[in-house]
Protein backbone atom coordinates (compact mmCIF):
# COMPACT_ATOMS: atom_id res chain seq x y z
CA UNK A 1 0.00 0.00 0.00
CA UNK A 2 1.23 3.10 -1.07
CA UNK A 3 1.33 5.87 1.45
CA UNK A 4 1.81 8.81 -1.03
CA UNK A 5 -1.33 11.35 -1.20
CA UNK A 6 -2.52 13.94 -3.45
CA UNK A 7 -0.98 17.37 -2.59
CA UNK A 8 -3.04 19.60 -4.69
CA UNK A 9 -5.44 20.29 -6.79
CA UNK A 10 -7.82 23.30 -8.47
CA UNK A 11 -11.31 24.20 -7.16
CA UNK A 12 -12.12 23.25 -11.62
CA UNK A 13 -10.93 19.37 -10.32
CA UNK A 14 -13.22 18.99 -7.14
CA UNK A 15 -16.33 20.24 -8.60
CA UNK A 16 -16.04 17.79 -11.44
CA UNK A 17 -15.22 14.97 -9.05
CA UNK A 18 -18.73 15.99 -6.82
CA UNK A 19 -20.65 16.82 -9.99
CA UNK A 20 -21.14 20.34 -8.72
CA UNK A 21 -20.68 23.67 -10.15
CA UNK A 22 -18.45 26.96 -8.95
CA UNK A 23 -19.21 30.66 -8.06
CA UNK A 24 -15.79 32.44 -8.31
CA UNK A 25 -12.62 31.15 -9.69
CA UNK A 26 -12.09 27.81 -10.61
CA UNK A 27 -8.71 28.05 -10.82
CA UNK A 28 -8.27 28.40 -6.81
CA UNK A 29 -5.28 26.26 -5.73
CA UNK A 30 -6.63 23.31 -3.22
CA UNK A 31 -3.97 21.71 -0.98
CA UNK A 32 -6.24 19.94 1.42
CA UNK A 33 -9.45 20.16 3.30
CA UNK A 34 -10.62 21.21 6.77
CA UNK A 35 -12.95 22.34 9.40
CA UNK A 36 -14.57 25.88 8.96
CA UNK A 37 -12.90 27.26 11.70
CA UNK A 38 -9.46 25.34 11.53
CA UNK A 39 -9.12 25.93 7.26
CA UNK A 40 -6.73 28.19 5.98
CA UNK A 41 -6.12 30.31 2.67
CA UNK A 42 -5.10 26.97 0.77
CA UNK A 43 -7.95 24.65 2.07
CA UNK A 44 -10.95 23.97 1.20
CA UNK A 45 -14.45 23.67 4.08
CA UNK A 46 -17.66 22.76 3.76
CA UNK A 47 -20.99 23.77 5.67
CA UNK A 48 -23.59 21.15 5.83
CA UNK A 49 -24.72 21.81 9.32
CA UNK A 50 -27.06 24.91 8.77
CA UNK A 51 -26.38 25.88 12.49
CA UNK A 52 -22.98 26.48 11.56
CA UNK A 53 -23.71 29.53 9.01
CA UNK A 54 -22.33 31.78 11.46
CA UNK A 55 -19.00 30.88 10.91
CA UNK A 56 -19.26 31.33 7.20
CA UNK A 57 -17.82 35.31 7.37
CA UNK A 58 -14.89 34.13 9.51
CA UNK A 59 -13.56 31.44 7.93
CA UNK A 60 -10.14 31.66 6.15
CA UNK A 61 -10.62 28.83 4.17
CA UNK A 62 -9.89 29.35 0.17
CA UNK A 63 -12.87 27.76 -0.91
CA UNK A 64 -16.03 26.70 0.56
CA UNK A 65 -18.39 23.35 0.10
CA UNK A 66 -22.37 25.09 0.30
CA UNK A 67 -25.46 24.54 -0.51
CA UNK A 68 -27.00 26.75 -3.99
CA UNK A 69 -28.88 28.83 -1.61
CA UNK A 70 -25.75 30.02 -0.11
CA UNK A 71 -24.25 31.68 -3.31
CA UNK A 72 -23.16 34.85 -2.81
CA UNK A 73 -23.40 34.99 1.05
CA UNK A 74 -19.56 35.59 1.55
CA UNK A 75 -16.85 36.68 -1.05
CA UNK A 76 -14.86 33.93 -1.42
CA UNK A 77 -14.79 30.81 -4.37
CA UNK A 78 -17.71 28.49 -3.61
CA UNK A 79 -18.13 25.00 -5.02
CA UNK A 80 -22.11 24.71 -4.66
CA UNK A 81 -23.85 20.99 -4.57
CA UNK A 82 -27.37 20.01 -3.68
CA UNK A 83 -25.44 18.01 -0.46
CA UNK A 84 -22.24 19.35 0.89
CA UNK A 85 -21.91 16.48 3.27
CA UNK A 86 -21.77 13.65 0.50
CA UNK A 87 -19.32 16.20 -1.81
CA UNK A 88 -17.08 16.55 2.13
CA UNK A 89 -17.01 12.50 1.43
CA UNK A 90 -15.91 12.52 -1.65
CA UNK A 91 -13.09 15.84 -1.13
CA UNK A 92 -11.50 13.78 2.13
CA UNK A 93 -11.17 10.87 0.24
CA UNK A 94 -9.66 12.33 -2.96
CA UNK A 95 -6.88 14.09 -0.75
CA UNK A 96 -6.63 11.52 2.30
CA UNK A 97 -7.04 8.04 1.07
CA UNK A 98 -3.49 6.37 -0.29
CA UNK A 99 -3.62 5.22 -3.96
CA UNK A 100 -3.80 1.72 -3.78
CA UNK A 101 -0.14 -0.31 -4.83
CA UNK A 102 -0.51 -3.88 -4.87
CA UNK A 103 2.90 -5.07 -3.17
CA UNK A 104 1.87 -9.05 -3.59
CA UNK A 105 2.42 -12.09 -1.52
CA UNK A 106 4.49 -10.52 0.93
CA UNK A 107 7.69 -12.74 3.19
CA UNK A 108 5.67 -14.12 5.96
CA UNK A 109 2.09 -14.62 4.32
CA UNK A 110 1.09 -18.80 3.96
CA UNK A 111 -0.92 -18.81 0.99
CA UNK A 112 -1.81 -22.67 -0.15
CA UNK A 113 -0.91 -23.98 -3.39
CA UNK A 114 -4.55 -24.75 -4.21
CA UNK A 115 -5.48 -21.05 -3.31
CA UNK A 116 -6.22 -19.07 -6.35
CA UNK A 117 -5.09 -15.59 -6.34
CA UNK A 118 -6.34 -12.69 -8.52
CA UNK A 119 -4.04 -9.55 -10.09
CA UNK A 120 -3.24 -6.76 -7.86
CA UNK A 121 -3.65 -8.57 -4.46
CA UNK A 122 -1.18 -7.90 -1.68
CA UNK A 123 -1.31 -10.27 1.32
CA UNK A 124 0.69 -8.85 3.87
CA UNK A 125 2.88 -10.62 6.34
CA UNK A 126 1.25 -13.32 9.18
CA UNK A 127 -1.95 -13.81 6.53
CA UNK A 128 -3.00 -17.62 5.91
CA UNK A 129 -4.97 -18.40 2.91
CA UNK A 130 -6.47 -22.07 3.16
CA UNK A 131 -6.80 -24.69 0.30
CA UNK A 132 -9.06 -24.07 -2.05
CA UNK A 133 -9.61 -20.05 -1.46
CA UNK A 134 -10.43 -17.85 -3.78
CA UNK A 135 -8.46 -13.90 -3.42
CA UNK A 136 -10.04 -11.28 -5.95
CA UNK A 137 -8.36 -8.96 -7.92
CA UNK A 138 -7.25 -5.92 -6.23
CA UNK A 139 -8.01 -7.15 -2.53
CA UNK A 140 -5.73 -6.23 0.34
CA UNK A 141 -5.36 -8.29 3.38
CA UNK A 142 -3.69 -6.50 5.96
CA UNK A 143 -1.20 -8.41 8.96
CA UNK A 144 -2.22 -11.84 10.19
CA UNK A 145 -5.63 -11.99 8.60
CA UNK A 146 -6.49 -16.02 7.96
CA UNK A 147 -8.63 -17.14 5.14
CA UNK A 148 -10.32 -20.36 5.83
CA UNK A 149 -10.08 -23.29 2.65
CA UNK A 150 -12.68 -22.61 0.03
CA UNK A 151 -13.87 -19.18 1.27
CA UNK A 152 -13.97 -16.69 -1.83
CA UNK A 153 -12.78 -13.00 -1.31
CA UNK A 154 -14.02 -10.48 -3.94
CA UNK A 155 -12.22 -8.13 -6.02
CA UNK A 156 -11.29 -4.62 -4.21
CA UNK A 157 -11.77 -5.65 -1.05
CA UNK A 158 -9.96 -4.77 2.04
CA UNK A 159 -9.02 -6.72 5.20
CA UNK A 160 -7.82 -4.99 8.20
CA UNK A 161 -5.47 -6.58 10.22
CA UNK A 162 -7.06 -10.03 12.54
CA UNK A 163 -10.14 -10.36 10.55
CA UNK A 164 -10.84 -14.33 10.25
CA UNK A 165 -13.18 -15.73 7.07
CA UNK A 166 -13.84 -19.13 8.21
CA UNK A 167 -14.45 -22.38 5.75
CA UNK A 168 -16.50 -21.66 2.49
CA UNK A 169 -17.92 -18.14 3.30
CA UNK A 170 -18.52 -15.48 -0.01
CA UNK A 171 -17.50 -12.25 0.15
CA UNK A 172 -18.80 -9.60 -2.67
CA UNK A 173 -16.75 -6.78 -4.50
CA UNK A 174 -15.60 -3.84 -2.58
CA UNK A 175 -16.01 -5.62 0.92
CA UNK A 176 -14.36 -3.67 4.17
CA UNK A 177 -13.77 -5.31 7.48
CA UNK A 178 -12.20 -3.96 10.12
CA UNK A 179 -9.75 -4.89 12.34
CA UNK A 180 -10.74 -8.19 14.61
CA UNK A 181 -14.18 -9.38 12.78
CA UNK A 182 -15.10 -12.78 12.07
CA UNK A 183 -17.10 -13.65 9.54
CA UNK A 184 -18.81 -17.25 9.45
CA UNK A 185 -17.47 -18.17 13.31
CA UNK A 186 -19.85 -21.18 14.42
CA UNK A 187 -23.76 -20.07 15.34
CA UNK A 188 -24.67 -20.60 19.06
CA UNK A 189 -27.19 -24.29 18.52
CA UNK A 190 -27.28 -26.75 21.07
CA UNK A 191 -29.81 -29.87 21.70
CA UNK A 192 -30.44 -30.39 25.24
CA UNK A 193 -30.12 -34.15 25.98
CA UNK A 194 -31.58 -34.22 29.65
CA UNK A 195 -28.57 -33.19 30.95
CA UNK A 196 -26.39 -31.07 29.23
CA UNK A 197 -26.48 -29.75 25.90
CA UNK A 198 -25.22 -31.25 22.31
CA UNK A 199 -23.67 -29.30 19.59
CA UNK A 200 -25.03 -28.69 16.94
CA UNK A 201 -22.91 -28.61 14.13
CA UNK A 202 -23.06 -25.09 12.00
CA UNK A 203 -22.34 -26.38 8.42
CA UNK A 204 -24.26 -23.53 6.92
CA UNK A 205 -22.09 -20.27 5.18
CA UNK A 206 -21.65 -16.37 5.50
CA UNK A 207 -22.39 -15.00 2.10
CA UNK A 208 -21.64 -10.45 2.32
CA UNK A 209 -22.61 -9.21 -0.84
CA UNK A 210 -21.28 -6.40 -2.79
CA UNK A 211 -20.36 -3.00 -0.87
CA UNK A 212 -20.91 -4.25 2.63
CA UNK A 213 -18.65 -2.74 5.14
CA UNK A 214 -18.12 -4.03 8.95
CA UNK A 215 -17.11 -2.23 11.61
CA UNK A 216 -14.19 -3.88 14.14
CA UNK A 217 -14.78 -6.88 16.52
CA UNK A 218 -18.12 -7.67 15.16
CA UNK A 219 -19.37 -11.62 15.03
CA UNK A 220 -21.23 -12.76 12.16
CA UNK A 221 -22.35 -16.41 12.46
CA UNK A 222 -22.61 -19.19 9.75
CA UNK A 223 -26.06 -20.97 9.05
CA UNK A 224 -26.61 -24.02 11.03
CA UNK A 225 -27.80 -24.98 7.37
CA UNK A 226 -27.80 -22.65 4.49
CA UNK A 227 -27.24 -18.71 4.66
CA UNK A 228 -26.90 -16.22 7.09
CA UNK A 229 -27.20 -13.06 4.67
CA UNK A 230 -26.08 -9.58 4.42
CA UNK A 231 -27.19 -7.58 1.48
CA UNK A 232 -25.62 -5.25 -0.49
CA UNK A 233 -24.61 -1.84 0.88
CA UNK A 234 -25.18 -1.96 3.94
CA UNK A 235 -22.77 -0.73 6.69
CA UNK A 236 -22.32 -2.69 10.18
CA UNK A 237 -20.98 -0.61 13.22
CA UNK A 238 -18.29 -2.19 15.74
CA UNK A 239 -19.49 -4.64 18.36
CA UNK A 240 -22.32 -6.04 16.79
CA UNK A 241 -23.45 -9.64 16.50
CA UNK A 242 -25.55 -11.44 14.03
CA UNK A 243 -26.73 -14.87 14.51
CA UNK A 244 -26.99 -17.71 12.51
CA UNK A 245 -29.48 -17.37 9.42
CA UNK A 246 -29.89 -14.04 9.68
CA UNK A 247 -31.25 -11.92 6.44
CA UNK A 248 -30.15 -8.15 6.61
CA UNK A 249 -31.58 -6.30 3.65
CA UNK A 250 -30.14 -3.80 1.22
CA UNK A 251 -28.96 -0.56 2.36
CA UNK A 252 -29.01 -1.00 6.29
CA UNK A 253 -27.69 0.75 8.96
CA UNK A 254 -26.61 -0.86 12.05
CA UNK A 255 -25.00 0.96 14.75
CA UNK A 256 -22.53 -0.46 17.59
CA UNK A 257 -23.67 -2.90 19.61
CA UNK A 258 -26.68 -4.30 17.86
CA UNK A 259 -27.65 -7.81 18.60
CA UNK A 260 -30.01 -9.74 16.00
CA UNK A 261 -30.84 -13.69 16.73
CA UNK A 262 -31.03 -16.12 14.90
CA UNK A 263 -33.65 -16.71 11.42
CA UNK A 264 -34.33 -12.89 11.90
CA UNK A 265 -35.08 -11.02 8.66
CA UNK A 266 -34.26 -7.77 8.27
CA UNK A 267 -35.94 -5.50 5.23
CA UNK A 268 -34.50 -3.04 2.97
CA UNK A 269 -33.17 0.53 4.27
CA UNK A 270 -33.99 -0.26 8.18
CA UNK A 271 -31.41 1.76 10.86
CA UNK A 272 -31.21 0.01 14.60
CA UNK A 273 -29.52 2.88 17.14
CA UNK A 274 -27.30 1.67 19.31
CA UNK A 275 -27.39 -1.50 22.12
CA UNK A 276 -30.98 -2.17 20.01
CA UNK A 277 -31.88 -5.83 19.27
CA UNK A 278 -34.07 -8.45 17.35
CA UNK A 279 -35.25 -11.93 19.00
CA UNK A 280 -34.91 -14.99 17.00
CA UNK A 281 -37.11 -15.96 14.18
CA UNK A 282 -39.14 -12.64 13.85
CA UNK A 283 -39.46 -10.18 10.38
CA UNK A 284 -38.59 -6.10 10.33
CA UNK A 285 -40.42 -4.77 7.49
CA UNK A 286 -38.56 -2.05 4.89
CA UNK A 287 -37.65 1.18 6.06
CA UNK A 288 -38.20 0.90 9.67
CA UNK A 289 -35.90 2.63 12.31
CA UNK A 290 -35.22 1.49 16.18
CA UNK A 291 -34.05 3.71 18.31
CA UNK A 292 -31.24 2.92 20.29
CA UNK A 293 -31.67 0.47 23.53
CA UNK A 294 -34.68 -0.54 21.55
CA UNK A 295 -35.96 -3.56 21.64
CA UNK A 296 -37.52 -5.82 18.91
CA UNK A 297 -40.01 -9.31 20.77
CA UNK A 298 -42.56 -9.33 17.36
CA UNK A 299 -42.89 -9.15 13.97
CA UNK A 300 -42.48 -5.03 12.87
CA UNK A 301 -44.11 -3.38 9.11
CA UNK A 302 -42.27 -2.00 7.10
CA UNK A 303 -42.73 2.17 6.76
CA UNK A 304 -42.07 2.90 11.05
CA UNK A 305 -40.10 4.53 13.49
CA UNK A 306 -40.11 2.71 17.07
CA UNK A 307 -38.28 2.89 20.45
CA UNK A 308 -38.67 1.13 23.59
CA UNK A 309 -38.59 -2.24 25.12
CA UNK A 310 -40.88 -3.54 23.74
CA UNK A 311 -40.96 -1.33 20.75
CA UNK A 312 -43.76 1.16 20.36
CA UNK A 313 -44.19 4.09 17.64
CA UNK A 314 -41.23 6.66 18.17
CA UNK A 315 -43.59 9.46 19.40
CA UNK A 316 -45.90 7.25 22.04
CA UNK A 317 -42.50 6.37 23.46
CA UNK A 318 -41.15 10.53 23.67
CA UNK A 319 -44.46 10.50 25.82
CA UNK A 320 -44.14 7.66 27.57
CA UNK A 321 -40.60 8.81 28.57
CA UNK A 322 -41.57 12.15 29.75
CA UNK A 323 -44.11 11.05 31.91
CA UNK A 324 -42.03 8.42 33.74
CA UNK A 325 -40.16 11.75 35.44
CA UNK A 326 -43.45 12.98 37.04
CA UNK A 327 -44.51 9.01 38.46
CA UNK A 328 -43.48 10.11 42.09
CA UNK A 329 -45.65 13.65 41.56
CA UNK A 330 -48.22 11.61 39.84
CA UNK A 331 -48.51 8.76 42.21
CA UNK A 332 -48.77 11.28 45.03
CA UNK A 333 -51.56 12.67 43.45
CA UNK A 334 -53.16 9.64 42.97
CA UNK A 335 -53.08 8.87 46.86
CA UNK A 336 -54.57 11.74 47.95
CA UNK A 337 -57.24 11.73 45.38
CA UNK A 338 -58.14 8.60 46.66
CA UNK A 339 -58.24 9.78 50.51
CA UNK A 340 -60.52 12.17 49.01
CA UNK A 341 -63.02 9.75 47.39
CA UNK A 342 -62.51 7.77 50.50
CA UNK A 343 -63.99 11.11 52.72
CA UNK A 344 -66.62 11.51 50.55
CA UNK A 345 -67.73 7.79 49.97
CA UNK A 346 -67.44 8.18 54.39
CA UNK A 347 -69.86 10.99 54.67
CA UNK A 348 -72.63 10.13 51.96
CA UNK A 349 -72.62 6.57 54.32
CA UNK A 350 -72.81 8.54 57.06
CA UNK A 351 -75.42 10.99 55.42
CA UNK A 352 -77.81 7.35 53.83
CA UNK A 353 -77.59 6.01 57.77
Amino acid sequence: MSLERRKTTTLSVLAELVEGDISGDPSTFISGLAPLDQAGPEQISFLSNPKLRSQLSACRAGAIIVPPALQGTVDRPLLLTENPYLAFAKVLTFFAVPAYVSQGVMPGAQVHPEALIGDDVTISAGCVVGAGARIGKGSLLHPNVVIYPESVVGEDCLLHANVTVREKCVLGNRVILQSGTVIGGDGFGFAPDGHGYFKIPQVGIVVLEDDVEVGSCCCIDRGTLGVTRVARGTKIDNLVQLGHNVEIGEDCLLVSQVGIAGSTRIGNHCIFGGQSAVAGHLKVGDNVTIAGRGGVTNDVGSNQSLAGLPVMPHREWLKTTMAVTHLPEMRREVKRLKQQIDELNRKLSEDES
